[in-house]
């Protein structure tokens, strides 16, 4: 595989071009804004602009510069509560349109333009158990809004694995078609989040997709760099849940957009995943081999967790473009260069729903 020096020197992504590393965070999103070809071939195809709410989160910014890169003559609108300027300045000069809305004032929402395209991103997991009245609210209120006001538009929205109830290590992972008994509120709310942009979508005949994401990766945060992070510096690695699956943040970000085409009536689930069952009792031995660590284990790994099945999501749109070995590359360079981190844990060892 060739690979080239800088992700500057890369205009357009595909499997033979990944960069060595990253000196920065510029070149790290950079990188993640590239799109594939299959991308600018699928956003040629999409009628209409492209409306992203909840755009200032982990994944929001780079998926609006995504989508640009993607489909220049789109008009693409990022939309959130924009709390730190900083972030809002930063896609305005990459050419997205912004607008400043707090999407539980009903209001505020109806006077967004109309546009035909919505990826739904906005959610609440971390600090949910100390304001449950709060996370229901962003997780369910808001979907409901989001889905009357835009009841002509297609919605991609972004859900999670969490919903589905744990499955045994040797299984493929849950389907699309698995029980949803999640332990949690915050897994919960996220069902209810489902089930009313369902009930909009059937009574208004809205196309959609319930993106269920498990888990993204950036290396600034996500499963590698909690377990890399924690290998680097000789802290223990609880294994109990001990087996996980992750996606690299493009890969998934691209399949979002992706899915704009692939919108039903009513609005249906896809998982959205790497195709790795990864132990992570192997992944914290991989990373301290190739740091040079040694790695502390604690716990006993649990004989069911949560897994996704992406069979679908595959077929659809192929295999991640960026492989497990690549991320796992990227991420131990990152963290033993002391790199910045987003300072946000997954919390994927919790068991009991709790965030």
């Amino acid at each position: 595989m060739t690979k080239t020096s800088s992700p500057k020197d890369i205009k357009m992504l595909d499997q033979s071009n990944h960069p060595v590393g990253f000196a920065s965070t510029d070149e790290l999103e950079t990188f993640l804004s590239l799109p594939t070809q299959a991308l600018i071939d699928d956003m040629r195809k999409l009628d209409g602009d492209i409306m992203i709410l909840g755009a200032s989160g982990k994944m929001g910014p780079s998926l609006a510069r995504l989508a640009k890169n993607a489909a220049p003559d789109k008009c693409i609108v990022a939309v959130a509560r924009y709390s730190d300027p900083s972030a809002r300045e930063q896609l305005e000069m990459h050419g997205i349109e912004t607008i400043a809305c707090d999407m539980l004032n009903r209001d505020a929402l109806a006077k967004l333009p109309k546009i035909k395209n919505i990826i739904f991103m906005a959610g609440r997991k971390f600090g949910s158990s100390g304001d449950q009245a709060a996370t229901w609210a962003t997780n369910t209120l808001m979907p409901a809004l989001v889905a009357e006001v835009f009841h002509q538009s297609r919605i991609v929205a972004f859900s999670t694995g969490c919903v589905y109830e744990f499955v045994a290590t040797d299984s493929m992972g849950s389907n699309e078609n698995s029980p949803l008994n999640p332990p949690g509120e915050y897994a919960q709310s996220c069902i209810g989040r489902e089930r009313l942009l369902e009930y909009f979508s059937q009574t208004h005949q809205t196309p959609g997709i319930l993106y269920r994401l498990n888990y993204a990766i950036d290396l600034r945060y996500g499963v590698l760099h909690d377990v890399a992070v924690k290998v680097r510096d000789g802290l223990p690695v609880d294994v109990t849940m001990g087996h996980a699956n992750v996606i690299w943040q493009g890969d998934a970000n691209a399949i979002a957009l992706r899915c704009l085409l692939q919108a039903t009536v009513p609005t249906s689930p896809i998982n959205v995943t790497g195709p790795e069952t990864i132990s992570v009792r192997w992944l914290a031995n991989e990373f301290a081999r190739m740091m040079g660590k040694e790695v502390v284990i604690t716990g006993e790994e649990a004989d069911k967790v949560w897994l996704s099945n992406a069979t679908l999501s595959n077929r659809l749109f192929g295999y991640p473009v960026v492989s497990l070995g690549q991320m796992m590359q990227w991420t131990t360079d990152w963290v033993m260069a002391q790199m910045p981190s987003h300072n946000k844990p997954t919390h994927f060892e919790a068991r009991d729903g709790t965030y």
